[in-house]
């Protein structure tokens, strides 16, 4: 496994309560694509293509939005993805088989009653991530995504009182538990010890304060992921991931989101550990 000291020893420290990162998520592409060797750049392609897909929905509601320059893609390919997918029966290999599919039935779904493209996308991106990538840390990753949103999604869902199987996407362990579970935390706590975090942060009234205990959880989460070993290609990963999170609150109100931020961290170490064992 490549080691990335002299990367990772020139990058800026990042902490979940900076107002304002020293770093732009373009500026540490130019860093992975200076650095990075062959297939540790085929690693951070499945992360970057989640603005892909953000694209692709975008264009697909409008052909004349302006795009995200973040992905894998450019404008061209973007064009040339979505006419491929409508005028041809099978998928073009030069593009995620997923995202073909998703253009060519979108016309089709565009006007279902619940469907939403943002979400829809979403579901298979991270189900083609973690079909696809071939690092277990990122795996971890990307599952930890797709039970987070279906965690929260399906305690929401049962607080207002809707069937909680309309809400959730996929058929897994942790879906599986959630449809055939009444209880509290629908059995998830004896499995995984994260769900007792999630179960607090369900329970918070303001959703501005939701989303920042959610991406603490995923801070911390990340840290423990990466302690042992903060020079290789995980450490990039989570770097990337971090830097990402910070961009999402970039424009808080710095002291605000920095007490607020410092406050959510010392709670999450204090009273609830991630799981080493969370692998699947």
């Amino acid at each position: 496994m490549a080691n990335y000291y002299c990367m990772m020893a020139g990058l800026p420290d990042l902490k979940l309560a900076d107002a304002k990162p020293a770093l732009s998520i373009p500026q540490m592409k130019e860093q992975l694509a200076e650095n990075l060797t062959e297939g540790d750049a085929k690693l951070m392609f499945f992360y970057f293509l989640r603005w892909d897909c953000e694209n692709v929905v975008r264009l697909l509601k409008n052909p004349d939005a302006e795009i995200e320059t973040l992905g894998n893609f450019s404008a061209e390919q973007y064009a040339d993805m979505i006419t491929s997918a409508r005028e041809l029966t099978f998928n073009v290999h030069r593009y995620p088989a997923f995202m073909s599919v998703f253009i060519r039935e979108y016309e089709y779904n565009k006007e279902k009653s619940g469907f939403f493209a943002e979400d829809a996308m979403l579901f298979e991106y991270l189900q083609f991530a973690l079909q696809n990538c071939k690092n277990s840390m990122m795996r971890e990753w990307y599952r930890l995504q797709l039970d987070i949103n279906n965690i929260l999604t399906a305690m929401i869902a049962r607080r207002n009182g809707w069937a909680v199987g309309d809400y959730i996407q996929g058929n897994d362990e942790v879906t599986e538990m959630i449809r055939t579970n009444n209880s509290k935390d629908f059995d998830l706590g004896f499995e995984f010890d994260y769900v007792k975090e999630l179960m607090k942060i369900v329970d918070e009234p303001d959703p501005v304060q939701k989303e920042k205990r959610i991406d603490a959880f995923k801070w911390v989460w990340l840290d423990d992921q990466t302690f042992f070993e903060p020079f290789d290609i995980n450490a990039v990963f989570a770097y990337v991931c971090k830097l990402d999170l910070l961009h999402r609150w970039e424009k808080l109100d710095p002291e605000t989101g920095k007490e607020t931020f410092r406050r959510i961290i010392d709670d999450l170490r204090g009273e609830a550990k991630v799981p080493e064992e969370f692998v699947r």
